[in-house]
C-alpha cells in the first residue's frame, strides 16, 4: 500500500509527457487530464484512511533506507493538502475547458498544468529537503510557462519579474541547502530534526533556519510579496485561480514543516520573526485591498492577507493553532480559487476591471451574484462556511499563547477582507445596471458549474468539519509532536540512540 504514496507525483508527470504528443487532440487532452486528477483524488482519500489505521506511511526508493535514500512520507497533514489541492485543480481545469480559447489549449496548457500539480504534490509528500527543492522547481518551471500563456505584453512583463524573483529564491534555497548539509550532514527531514536536536540552540543552525525563512517567505508571499499582485493579475482566469489556490500554499507548507519539524529549537528567534513578518504582511495586504480599485488587484491582496493569517497560527505554535492552520489552508485553497474565478467572470461579462465601472450585475446574473456572496462570506470567516473554524482555532491558540497583538491583527484583517469584498459586491452587483438586455453576455450553466462546485466545497468544509476532525487532529498532533513523524521515517530505537550519544 505504501507504493501509492508516489502516485500523486508520478502519474501527473507521465500523463503530462503523454499529452505533449497529443497537441492537436484537445478533447482527448481534456478527458485524460480530468481522469488523471480524479485518480489522484481517489488515491489521496485511500491514503488518508490508511494513515488513520496504520499511522504515518513512507516509501523508500530503490530500497535505500533513510537517512541514506530518498523517501516520500505521507502523514495526515501532507495528504489532506494533496487531496484539497487536486480537488481545486480539477474544478479549475473544468472552468478552463469551458472557457479557455482553443489556441491557449494547444499551447500545452494541460501538460504544463499537470506538471505544476505534480510539483505541488511532490512538495507536500517528499521526506527529503533536496527533493523539496526539486519539486519546487518542477512546479515553478511549469508556472513560468502558464503565466506567460498567450504572450500579451503585460503578461510577459509580469512573467519576467516572477521568473527573476523565483530564480533568486531558488539560488538562496541552494545556498541554504549547502549550509544545512555542511552543518548537520544529512538532507532527510527526520534525520535533520534529530541532528538539530543534538546541536541545541546552535547559532549557525539558527542562521540556516533564518535563510530558509527568507526562501520560503519569497515562495509564500510572506512579507517579500512585491511580485505577487501583478503576477496573479495577468494570466487567464483559470490559471490565476490555480496560482492563487496552490502556489503560495506550497511555500506555507514548507514554512510549517520547516519550523515544526526541522528547526523547533530556537522559537524565540524563528517564531518571533514569523509573527512579525505575518503581522506586516497582514497590514500591507489590508492597505492594498482597501486602496485597490481593480477587482483583480483587490483579490490578489486578499491572497496576502490569507498568507499572513495562516502564518500567525504557525508563529503561535500551539496544537489548537496548528489545527486552525490546517483547516485554514484547505479553506484558503477553495475560497481563493472561487474568488478568482468569480472575478474573472465579472470581467468577462462587463469587459471592465475597475469596480466603479461595474454595477447592477445581480439583475442580469442573480445566481452568479449570490455565488460571489458565498465566496465573500467564506473568506471573511462567517459561519457555517469553511473559513470560520480555522479562524476560531487560530484565535484560540493565540489566546492560549498570550499572542494578543497577533490575535487582534488577525481578526482585524477579517473585517478588512469583508469590507473589501463587500465593496465589490455592493458596487458591482447592485445599483443601476450597466448591461442592457441586448448587450448581455450569456453565462451558460456549464460556466457556473465550477463556481457552484467550489461553493459546495466551502459549505461542505464548514458543515462537515466534524467529519474532517479526526484527520486534522492527527495532522496537528504530528506537527506538534515531531517524534511521531521521526519514528515513522526512522527506526525509533536508532534515532533515540543518536540523541543519547
Amino acid at each position: 500500500m505504501s507504493n501509492m504514496i508516489v502516485l500523486p507525483l508520478i502519474v501527473p508527470v507521465i500523463t503530462a509527457i503523454l499529452l505533449v504528443f497529443l497537441k492537436e487532440h484537445v478533447t482527448l487532452q481534456r478527458i485524460i487530464s480530468l481522469f488523471t486528477l480524479s485518480f489522484i483524488i481517489i488515491i489521496s482519500v485511500i491514503l488518508l484512511v490508511e494513515i488513520q489505521e496504520q499511522g504515518v506511511m513512507r516509501i523508500d526508493f530503490s530500497g535505500w533506507a533513510p537517512p541514506f535514500g530518498i523517501s516520500f512520507v505521507a502523514d495526515s497533514f501532507a495528504t489532506l493538502l494533496v487531496l484539497a489541492a487536486n480537488i481545486v485543480a480539477l474544478i479549475c481545469m473544468l472552468y478552463a475547458i469551458f472557457t479557455m480559447e482553443l489556441r491557449y489549449e494547444k499551447m500545452y496548457f494541460y501538460p504544463f498544468t499537470l506538471l505544476m500539480i505534480a510539483g505541488v504534490n511532490g512538495s507536500f509528500l517528499t521526506g527529503d529537503i533536496f527533493n523539496l527543492f526539486v519539486c519546487f522547481e518542477v512546479m515553478l518551471l511549469a508556472s513560468y510557462a502558464l503565466i506567460s500563456l498567450g504572450g500579451e505584453k503585460i503578461q510577459l512583463r509580469e512573467a519576467l519579474k516572477y521568473v527573476l524573483i523565483n530564480i533568486v529564491a531558488s539560488w538562496i534555497f541552494l545556498v541554504a541547502l549547502a549550509f544545512l548539509y555542511g552543518t548537520v550532514g544529512t538532507l532527510n527531514m527526520a534525520h535533520i530534526s534529530i541532528r538539530v536536536m543534538e546541536a541545541g540552540a546552535n547559532p549557525l543552525i539558527t542562521t540556516v533556519a533564518l535563510i530558509f525563512l527568507i526562501v520560503f517567505s519569497l515562495k509564500a508571499g510572506l512579507l517579500l510579496f512585491f511580485w505577487l499582485p501583478g503576477s496573479y493579475s495577468v494570466p487567464p482566469t483559470a490559471i490565476a485561480a490555480l496560482f492563487a489556490a496552490l502556489l503560495t500554499k506550497v511555500g506555507m507548507y514548507a514554512l510549517v514543516r520547516t519550523f515544526t519539524l526541522l528547526f523547533p529549537n530556537n522559537p524565540e528567534v524563528t517564531h518571533t520573526a514569523l509573527g512579525i513578518m505575518a503581522g506586516i504582511t497582514i497590514i500591507a495586504g489590508c492597505i492594498g485591498a482597501l486602496s485597490g480599485r481593480d477587482v483583480r488587484t483587490i483579490a490578489s491582496y486578499n491572497v496576502l492577507i490569507g498568507v499572513g493569517f495562516i502564518i500567525i497560527g504557525l508563529a503561535v505554535g500551539t496544537e489548537s493553532a496548528l489545527q486552525g492552520v490546517i483547516y485554514y489552508l484547505m479553506h484558503d485553497m477553495v475560497a481563493k480559487a472561487m474568488l478568482f474565478l468569480a472575478v474573472g467572470m465579472m470581467i468577462y461579462v462587463t469587459g471592465e476591471t475597475v469596480i466603479d465601472k461595474m454595477s447592477g450585475l445581480i439583475r442580469n446574473y442573480p445566481f452568479f451574484g449570490w455565488l460571489f456572496f458565498i465566496a465573500m462570506c467564506s473568506l471573511a470567516g462567517i459561519p457555517p462556511l469553511s473559513g470560520f473554524l480555522g479562524k476560531v482555532l487560530i484565535g484560540q491558540g493565540a489566546i492560549e499563547g498570550g499572542h494578543f497583538v497577533l490575535l487582534g491583527l488577525g481578526f482585524f484583517s477579517s473585517l478588512i477582507v469583508l469590507y473589501s469584498l463587500l465593496r465589490i459586491f455592493l458596487s458591482s452587483f447592485f445599483g443601476e445596471t450597466i448591461i442592457s438586455l441586448e448587450d448581455e453576455k450569456p453565462l451558460p450553466k456549464r460556466i457556473l458549474l465550477p463556481l457552484t462546485l467550489l461553493a459546495v466545497c466551502t459549505i461542505g468544509l464548514g458543515i462537515g468539519a466534524e467529519k474532517l476532525a479526526p484527520f486534522v487532529t492527527d495532522a496537528a498532533e504530528t506537527l506538534y509532536t515531531p517524534s511521531i513523524y521521526i519514528d515513522a521515517v526512522l527506526d525509533g530505537q536508532q534515532w533515540q540512540g543518536e540523541v543519547n550519544k
